[in-house]
């Protein structure tokens, strides 16, 4: 017999809801954006992404149960994000679970966010069974997560200081490409040589699988401000290129050494950062050469979405979690707390 459920994400300022059956059918994956509202900014303002999900929440949870033809008969339960994330925009996703378990008489599952990230993977790859070493990099998160079964993590590296996402929001508005960051210097960075700025790659001999971008991002910064005093002129695709090349080492170093040193033969990515395509061909490249799988999901289910939602509420679903209608936001949630 068949699991359907209705998934509800809204960690950031994407308002999301999808239908997915057993974990793996994805029936329909509604997104609302609101990168162009927030590129007024530079950035994501909680206060503004909170009101606009209130606003498109109903419009999004209609479309997808209408897209996928189903109806509140054919749905199992609910799974929503609960944590990590802002508050605010964490709030109306659970709130609406809530109101539509108790209206529906239907069971909730409650979702960490980095969870559904990794469980991304499963969407398109059948072939991908824990155990395996995932790379999560987003714009608030840098973990290196050792699946060990679903729902069983343990994180084996961190960042100490920013995320790798929020390291390429910051150097984006630096050197004038605005937000978001990450996708705009992915598109400059062909332009330049990824060897034209000597940048620094941080590993930390402590924590060989932990990630520090702060230095990297002052360097950048020391950078420009270095050729704006002498009147030097700066070349942004070359900027944008080695800074890129200096994120993408050591991200691909510290995995592919998490993954041999864990004895795993498969390394997923993950995460908002998973769709930059200088990262994928790196990992592709270190995997082939050192004999381990790798894996990555399409760019739709890279960036927040209800679809990864769903993927990972349908395996605590089985496994028998239930959240009741006390289930609150979690704002610094826990891989792996539940």
């Amino acid at each position: 017999m068949s699991t359907t459920l209705l998934a509800i994400e809204t960690s950031c300022d994407e308002t999301a809801a999808a239908i997915v059956v057993d974990g793996k059918e994805i029936k329909s994956n509604i997104i609302y954006s609101q990168i162009e509202l927030h590129k007024l900014y530079g950035g994501v303002v909680p206060e503004i992404a909170s009101r606009k999900h209130v606003e498109k929440i109903n419009q999004v949870i209609r479309a997808a149960i209408e897209e996928a033809q189903v109806t509140w008969d054919d749905i199992d339960g609910i799974a929503v994000t609960y944590g990590p994330g802002l508050v605010g925009p964490l709030l109306v996703g659970v709130s609406a679970a809530k109101t539509l378990a108790f209206a529906k008489g239907k069971p909730i599952v409650g979702v960490h966010h980095i969870e559904g990230h990794i469980a991304a993977n499963y969407i398109e790859n059948d072939e991908l069974k824990p155990p395996f070493m995932c790379m999560v990099a987003s714009g608030g998160h840098s973990h290196l997560v050792y699946v060990k079964d679903y729902g069983e993590f343990e994180i084996v590296g961190r960042t100490r200081d920013d995320a790798a996402g929020e390291a390429f929001d910051k150097v984006a508005r630096a050197i004038g490409l605005g937000y978001p960051g990450g996708p705009k210097i992915d598109k400059l960075s062909k332009e330049g040589n990824p060897s034209a700025i000597a940048f620094p790659r941080s590993y930390m001999e402590d924590a060989p699988y932990d990630f520090s971008f702060s230095g990297l991002k002052s360097a950048v910064l020391n950078y420009l401000n270095s050729c704006e005093m002498k009147g030097i002129e700066i070349n942004r695709a070359d900027v944008a290129a080695s800074f890129q090349q200096a994120v993408i080492d050591v991200l691909t170093d510290n995995s592919v050494r998490a993954a041999k040193d864990f004895g795993c033969t498969k390394l997923a990515l993950a995460g908002g950062v998973a769709s930059n395509s200088s990262l994928r061909q790196s990992l592709i490249d270190r995997c082939a050469k050192e004999s381990i799988e790798f894996y990555y999901p399409s760019p739709v289910y890279c960036t927040d979405n209800a679809a990864m939602i769903g993927v990972a509420g349908y395996h605590e679903f089985i496994k028998g979690t239930r959240h009741d209608l006390n289930l609150n936001a979690v704002p610094n949630l826990k891989i792996g707390e539940r």
